[in-house]
């Protein structure tokens, strides 16, 4: 981790054209200046905001003595205000830029500096096309410039909510060239918006909502991006919204942009911004009034960085905020926090006894950082420590904090367990033992590793493959952070199977399933990829699915925790979200998938076992339910419920199932289930052919399978067991009956007699036990066995 160094100054202002005036308005006003260098680092704009006398005005001083012509602007109340100081880029000379001073009515000054001969004015433009327009923010991309621009309605008594959409987000092209400075035609971004603060990142133009802005639009953030005319809204509390492409100028009015999102821009919280700024790697960086410090990145996605510490930031008290390289650097009355953007972690703490200060840009130097004071320029440089003590990475401090938090909920002092207390007290060694092992492993490829305790080395060798997985892991994640974007799907497929491979061989806590939730929302796909690898499912040859995966990777898919365990939070089981994936993957393979489970469960738990998944809700009525769950209900879904019911092969769900078909009058399919499954059980075979006959006697569809449903008939019954069972379910007629009617659906003794024969015909099972007896030579015959 890089560590600050001492703060030295480097430049007393000797070295700037009238540095002592430099000084002079630096001490002077009660407001702050606004500083701002060139983007070479030679020239130095003082803004002075303070009230007359004197009157505000725009200063810029040349560092390194350079000789020329000065630039000084200044107005006089109730003159329009200045809005901005700008530098693009000139296409004329690489590297070279102009100035471009924005009025408040629009109009724009472009300087430009020559060596020798100093600040001279190419142009005075006109950005604005009405002369009621009013600029109130505006920044600059490349030769471009975007602004928000206010256009009071014609009405002067509009209403108030018309009032509050009267402005517009508007860019123009600003070349300059030999010929002079040319602008190009106004385009509208969105029209009919609130007031936005407008930032530029290199790539995009983050759209930050004023702090008087109507109430219901003050709760998300706009980030537009140029090269794709696409607007993104995002929400610190909810994150991506959602993103539309604006096709036509019809589309960028603001009221239809968020007509698709209305009910959940709603119920938002408003947003809690004190200071706004765009750091190098073109995100947002927002300080919230209570000091948490998150950065915004163009996709729409947030992290948190930092809490700064003290009371809650006043309305007025400032705040600033520049990055140097991966160093977020910040200042807060009198405070300098430097902090490391990547892993939030603070490396350094200053307080400063300077009354005001600004940040310099310092071209080519990302490990320093310069500070414009009222008594010179000084800098802060970045080094690592030059003695043999190594620095410890972020990982070493994780283990620390971890165990303070594991030790402290087990702990019955009420005394506050620190990472300082843990490393310096010595009674917790496990902490201990664990650092220097990842300090030994991390470090071995850099430089020759110091030697282990012989106990350490012992619990090294057993943590080497949990140690090699997880090097790899983050170097996998630092491919999926730095890969171009037409590579980062196969990273992230590959990441998230080892992610689920990890989860899958730990305990599957409440948090690890939370955990796989998220991951399974946000990579349904590679998700699935990475469940059918950890599993090993396949078809074999005979087309059967099959897998190869470890009895202790299915206890942890069938035996984890259940939907009353897990809560009513959104979260569920690892068997649901596997069978959501077959679902919407490979929905043929469900049903197999939970055959294959029942299968595994009768090896791994005993029967009616109630740690086992079969002891509380069956594997087939969860996949039911994963089922039930779909929005829209479909033909294929019917036919699904039908195969889970019957892969499961409980008697229950199998005449479930055959209701269902009866009920769907799928005659076919009726008589291959009662035929298939009638040989599971003799008890499933009496229902089954007990249901059948039911339906036999009511109507006559079942007649043309007759010479299949007859030999189903079990041994037990008998032709009056038959009798009785098709007079209970025989039709109820209004009119008397006749010996010959007129309908041909009734039921006759003719379509009866060839089951009625069989029956009969069949020998009784009493004959059956003594056959033997009867036919055997020997003399008396054998005792006939006893009934108890």
């Amino acid at each position: 981790m890089k560590r600050a160094g001492m703060l030295r100054q480097v430049s007393d202002f000797s070295d700037f054209s009238r540095g002592h005036w430099l000084q002079e308005l630096l001490c002077q006003g009660e407001e702050p200046s606004h500083v701002q260098s060139s983007p070479d680092g030679q020239h130095l704009l003082v803004l002075q905001k303070s009230r007359p006398p004197p009157l505000p005005r725009v200063v810029a001083f040349q560092r390194h003595s350079i000789s020329g012509a000065d630039l000084e602007r200044n107005w006089q109340p109730p003159q329009p205000a200045l809005v901005g100081l700008l530098f693009l880029q000139s296409p004329v000379t690489l590297g070279s830029w102009v100035l471009a001073i924005v009025w408040e009515h629009g109009r724009t000054e472009v300087w430009h500096f020559v060596v020798a001969v100093g600040w001279q004015l190419l142009q005075t433009l006109e950005l604005c096309q009405g002369a009621r327009a009013r600029i109130v923010s505006v920044c600059s991309q490349g030769a471009s410039l975007v602004w928000c621009e206010e256009r009071p309605p014609l009405d002067a008594h509009s209403a108030m909510s018309k009032c509050a959409f009267r402005f517009c987000i508007c860019t123009r092209a600003l070349e300059v060239g030999e010929q002079g400075v040319r602008l190009g035609t106004v385009r509208i971004v969105l029209h009919n918006s609130p007031e936005y603060q407008v930032l530029a990142s290199p790539q995009h133009i983050f759209l930050v909502p004023a702090a008087a802005s109507f109430a219901t639009t003050s709760k998300f953030l706009l980030i537009w991006h140029p090269e794709k005319a696409k607007l993104t809204i995002t929400a610190p509390s909810a994150g991506f919204i959602r993103s539309k492409v604006l096709h036509s100028s019809s589309e960028s009015d603001f009221r239809k942009l968020l007509l698709g999102s209305v009910g959940l821009l709603a119920g938002l919280a408003p947003l809690d911004i004190h200071t706004s700024a765009v750091s190098n790697s073109g995100g947002l960086l927002l300080v919230g009034t209570k000091g948490a410090v998150n950065m915004v990145e163009p996709d729409g996605t947030q992290r948190h960085i930092f809490d700064l510490e003290g009371s809650p930031l006043a309305q007025g008290s400032p705040v600033q905020l520049k990055t140097f390289g991966s160093i977020l650097a910040c200042m807060l009355a009198g405070v300098l926090y430097l902090i490391d953007q990547n892993s939030g972690r603070l490396i350094e703490k200053k307080i400063l006894n300077m009354k005001e200060m600004h940040f310099l840009e310092a071209p080519g130097e990302e490990d320093s950082i310069q500070l414009l004071t009222q008594t010179g320029i000084y800098s802060f440089s970045f080094s690592k420590p030059e003695n043999s003590s190594r620095p410890e990475p972020c990982l070493v401090e994780m283990v620390f904090e971890e165990a303070c938090r594991y030790y402290q909920r087990r702990s019955l002092s009420s005394s506050k367990l620190t990472v300082e207390k843990l490393k310096k007290g010595g009674v917790f060694q496990a902490p201990v033992a664990l650092t220097a092992i990842l300090q030994h492993s991390l470090h071995q490829k850099q430089k020759p590793a110091r030697g282990l305790q012989d106990t350490y080395a012992k619990l090294l060798s057993t943590m080497n493959l949990e140690l090699q997985s997880y090097l790899s892991l983050e170097l996998l994640k630092t491919c999926v952070v730095c890969a171009p974007e037409s590579e980062v799907e196969s990273y992230c497929e590959e990441l998230v199977e080892q992610e689920v491979s990890r989860v899958l061989h730990s305990d599957m806590d409440k948090d690890n399933l939370a955990y796989l939730n998220s991951v399974f929302a946000s990579f349904p796909k590679a998700a699935w990829k990475a469940t059918r690898n950890c599993l090993q499912l396949q078809q074999n040859g005979d087309g059967l699915l099959v897998a190869r995966a470890t009895p202790e990777v299915w206890k942890k898919v069938l035996g984890g925790l259940q939907q009353e365990e897990v809560g009513q939070n959104g979260v569920v089981p690892l068997f649901e979200l596997i069978c959501a994936s077959f679902l919407r993957f490979k929905p043929k393979w469900l049903p197999s998938f939970v055959e294959l489970t029942q299968q595994y469960v009768s090896i791994s738990w005993a029967y009616s076992s109630k740690e086992g998944p079969e002891g509380r809700v069956p594997l087939y009525k969860r996949a039911l339910g994963v089922l039930a769950r779909k929005n829209k209900r479909s033909e294929a879904d019917d036919e699904m419920e039908l195969e889970l019911l019957l892969c499961s092969k409980r008697p229950k769900a199998v005449l479930q199932a055959l209701h269902l078909l009866i009920s769907l009058k799928r005659w076919q399919r009726v008589v291959e289930v009662a035929e298939k499954f009638s040989k599971l059980s003799p008890l499933l075979n009496k229902e089954i052919f007990t249901t059948l006959l039911a339906e036999f006697a009511q109507h006559r569809e079942l007649d043309p399978y007759l010479d299949t449903l007859w030999p189903l008939c079990p041994a037990e019954l008998t032709a009056s067991d038959i009798l009785t069972v098709v007079l209970q379910h025989l039709p109820h007629s209004q009119e008397d009956p006749v010996p010959f009617s007129s309908e041909g659906n009734q039921l006759t003794v003719g379509l009866l007699k060839p089951l009625l024969q069989r029956v009969v015909q069949r020998p009784c099972i009493q004959d059956e036990m003594y056959s033997d007896a009867l036919q055997s030579p020997t003399f008396p015959p054998p005792t006939p066995p006893r009934e108890h």
